[in-house]
């Protein structure tokens, strides 16, 4: 599995079983009309029209977030948040799904989550801030003896791409694609890092949950957490949406690749036909200027469909009907 960055780490040298998983998150039996209706409703209407979308200027080449290009997009609708650990489980409950990091039997947990005696265990190449947590999900955060009893409104992590995809199918709705969520994250506003400007901090107060400190041996905490951020944390965007950057990875439904070489204006792109990995948007509680400043409107990184992380989450999307 795919290993990117700081913020994106991946179960590397798993087997990967697309298949699989592709054929379990396509069997998850739909809600019913009710349940559906209602959480159609509590999207967002989000307008269409022409933006910018990337960045004038890339600090990661190879995330491709560069240079801007006009795009339009038609109106859609967006949750205001990430799907809640809460929600999650009514999800769960409903269908008796079990994510790809249940099945597997382990997902990767920062080490500053964990007590010390678990602190040493195994890490991914390269990435020695995270630590492979047998028994960690999304209901055991951090591996058996965690759970998320007092995290309900914490969005719901250790979320593979095919698991977004399974809560689709049952809630009828979808993943928003990259072009929306980037539509959606700017809050009406052009050419800015944030969805509030371009300064880190607004009015000299933490507008989101990054890290703060020595990456990755000391955060001090000061935006208020060293791990996820309820949903709601922090004011919401000019849309009405919380979180855009910062918090947590969020899935999309486009596969990862470059840019199409035509300049001209794009309209309602979907990303490259071809390709194993997938984009995350808006960056986590791990992302810091000193190694990993992906925490941009304008930021993107990629992981395998099948990998889960404790960063890693989504939010839902729906056409205009």
């Amino acid at each position: 599995m795919m290993t990117t960055s700081c913020c994106a780490g991946g179960k590397s040298g798993y087997l990967a079983r697309d298949d699989i998983w592709h054929a379990a998150a396509l069997a998850v039996p739909a809600a019913d009309e009710p349940t559906q209706s209602e959480l159609r409703q509590r999207l967002i209407d989000i307008p269409g029209g022409f933006f910018e979308m990337g960045a004038r200027k890339s600090s990661f080449p190879d995330d491709h977030d560069s240079p801007r290009r006009k795009t339009f997009v038609s109106p859609f609708r967006i949750a205001a948040t990430t799907v809640s650990n809460a929600e999650f489980a009514r999800f769960v409950e409903a269908t008796g799904y079990r994510t790809v990091a249940e099945q597997e039997g382990w997902s990767y947990v920062f080490h500053l989550l964990l007590s010390n005696d678990r602190a040493s265990l195994q890490s991914p190449p390269g990435l020695p801030w995270w630590r492979k947590i047998d028994g960690a999900y999304w209901a055991a955060p951090e591996g058996p003896q965690s759970s998320i009893e007092e995290r309900q409104d914490h969005p719901a992590i250790h979320i593979a791409w095919y698991d977004a995809f399974a809560y689709c199918q049952w809630s009828g709705l979808r993943l928003p694609t990259e072009a929306e969520w980037e539509r959606a994250a700017r809050g009406g506003r052009e050419r800015l890092k944030f969805p509030w400007g371009n300064a880190l901090t607004l009015d000299g107060r933490f507008a989101m949950n990054t890290w703060q400190g020595d990456f990755p041996n000391g955060n001090t905490e000061e935006d208020g957490y060293l791990g996820t951020a309820p949903v709601r944390s922090f004011d919401a965007n000019g849309y009405g949406l919380f979180n855009m950057t910062g918090n947590v990875w969020e899935w999309v439904a486009d596969r990862f690749g470059p840019r199409p070489k035509d300049t001209r204006p794009l309209k309602n792109p979907t990303g490259p036909t071809e390709g194993k990995a997938r984009v995350q948007r808006g960056g986590s509680y791990l992302c810091h200027v000193s190694y990993c400043d992906r925490y941009h409107v304008h930021s993107r990184t990629r992981n395998d469909p099948d990998s889960s992380t404790g960063n890693a989450g989504f939010r839902i999307a729906a056409d205009i009907a």
